[in-house]
């Protein structure tokens, strides 16, 4: 048992346990027995200016790190508050722990109008999660603990909701603060890995997709792509996981035509951790006319939408990497050229729109100037989507996007999270004015914590690209073209430093001081700037 200490000081210690160093959130009355427990673990608590931004952090957090992010929510508003950011991590499979008060057992359900009440809290997270429990004991806190850790580690990685009563959060802690280490998930058996391994050494065409699955695969991927000659189309949770200067690497262009075309060629797609969802590719449906290899570590994906001739159940690293082994001494009979795919990447460059291009330019400047480590956090905004297919990487977890929730505002909070976890690596929240105004009160926590990062804010004054759909449709311009602030203004507020370069070079200077500074930079970007063409 673990002594005088109540149920929520002791949760803090056994996340300790489970090696959490970081907790976001805002404290508040229903959770200071948390709390307490933060004032005697090693766990730095990085407060929020709103739980949106906390849920955001803890996104961001563990996309660059691998390990989830953790949030402390109280009750009801702090919950409902956080659903976005819960729902945003769900869509794109990243692990979030997310442990929230709730009223006490005796008023569970029962609308009485007590402080911060949802008669169903769990409900509210239950579609956002890979489970939402509420423990009804202190006895049942650990096991719920340990069953979420098994979820981030042998399952698709999703947030995971546990709710503590009041009155267990007060109670005697029934438990000791000692991690349990689940065991890694099985491989696919022998014989699904030599029927899949055979229709690779038959294949003449075959072309590999890679999801955000194969995030830690990326030498298995390269080496099973070299094996069967595959080309290897990458979805944009997986930038960078084959560098983007592979000759195999037809790069993060999954929504492109000429791609597409490539898919619709083949006689052989392996698609390995990822759902081929609409977000992917942003089509209907991906003409794939061969047979169909699915590579997942969950059961569903590799039969929905897209039914597998042969579908390995597991992680995608021990899955490609027992598929090499099969592939010892095979030379593949039709090879995909290095000319073919660099001439596909010059197609699709050449086909850019004028304001894909000018996008390209300020990209390519940024590329420049980051180091090959830098992370890139970006926001729903015209310039992102020229970015995650134009933008390369040659390693993986550098290039994040909200690809399948689709929230604004989620860049500056998980860019804070991700200089949290990374603070050597130089880190770019790149980020739209409508979207920036989402969750600009969180350039505040990076002022306050001394983060050097940049915010790269892309102002098009508004909803830029609903603005061109609707002119596009013929449907009248309403409600994209809001009155902004003054941008330099509203980051010095904070205490960041602010600047509107005048020119790509000016560009490229203010990015190296910013990347070297006290604090946070805001740069400013106007999509008129006539240096931009």
């Amino acid at each position: 048992m673990a002594g005088n200490l109540t149920c929520g000081q002791t949760v803090t210690l056994l996340l300790e346990a489970y090696g959490v160093d970081t907790v976001f959130g805002i404290p508040g009355v229903h959770t200071l027995e948390l709390y307490r427990g933060l004032g005697g673990a090693g766990i730095r608590h990085i407060q929020a200016r709103h739980e949106q931004g906390a849920g955001f952090m803890a996104d961001g957090y563990a996309r660059v790190s691998g390990r989830p992010g953790v949030c402390y929510l109280i009750t009801g508003p702090g919950v409902t508050n956080a659903a976005t950011p819960i729902g945003q991590a769900y869509s794109d499979s990243i692990p979030m722990l997310v442990i929230s008060s709730v009223n006490a057992n005796a008023d569970l359900g029962m609308g009485r109008g007590r402080l911060h009440e949802i008669t169903d809290q769990s409900a509210v997270t239950a579609p956002l999660t890979a489970f939402s429990k509420t423990a009804p004991s202190s006895g049942a806190v650990a096991n719920l603990i340990a069953e979420a850790f098994a979820v981030f580690r042998n399952a698709r990685p999703r947030p995971v909701h546990i709710a503590l009563p009041l009155d267990v959060l007060k109670a005697p802690a029934d438990f000791e603060a000692v991690a349990r280490t689940p065991s890694p998930p099985a491989g696919p058996p022998e014989e699904v890995i030599e029927a899949a391994a055979e229709f690779v050494r038959r294949a003449e065409r075959p072309v590999i997709i890679a999801g955000g699955g194969t995030v830690d695969a990326g030498p298995a991927l390269t080496a099973f792509a070299e094996a069967s000659g595959a080309a290897v189309i990458l979805t944009v949770a997986a930038k960078g996981v084959m560098p983007d200067n592979h000759p195999l690497c037809c790069g993060a262009t999954l929504e492109r035509g000429p791609t597409q075309g490539v898919i619709e060629r083949a006689d052989l797609v392996i698609a390995v951790g990822t759902e081929l969802s609409e977000t992917d590719s942003w089509i209907d449906r991906l003409p794939i006319n061969g047979r169909l290899i699915r590579i997942d570590i969950d059961a569903a994906t590799t039969q929905r939408d897209y039914p597998a001739d042969v579908a390995l159940l597991g992680d995608s690293g021990r899955a490609l990497a027992a598929m090499t082994r099969r592939l010892d001494g095979h030379r593949p009979s039709s090879a995909f050229s290095s000319g073919e795919i660099a001439a596909l990447r010059a197609k699709m460059a050449a086909s850019a729109k004028p304001l894909q291009a000018k996008h390209m330019k300020l990209l390519d400047a940024l590329r420049e100037a980051l180091p090959e480590d830098g992370v890139v956090c970006s926001d729903m905004t015209q310039i992102a989507y020229t970015g995650n297919y134009h933008f390369p990487c040659a390693r993986p977890r550098c290039w994040f996007h909200p690809t399948g929730y689709g929230t604004l505002g989620w860049a500056l909070p998980a860019a804070i999270g991700a200089k949290l976890a990374a603070p050597a690596r130089a880190t770019v929240a790149l980020i739209g004015d409508a979207g920036f105004l989402f969750t600009a009160p969180e350039l505040g926590v990076a002022v306050e914590h001394g983060l050097p990062l940049v915010v790269l804010l892309w102002n098009n004054d508004g909803l830029g690209q609903i603005r061109d759909d609707m002119i596009e449709q013929g449907i009248p311009e309403i409600g994209v073209s809001p009155r902004n602030p003054d941008y330099i203004k509203l980051a010095e507020s904070f205490g960041a430093h602010a600047t509107r370069p005048d020119s790509l070079d000016a560009f490229k200077a203010a990015l190296a001081q910013a990347f070297a500074a006290d604090g946070p930079t805001l740069i400013e970007m106007r999509q008129d700037a006539p240096f931009l063409g």
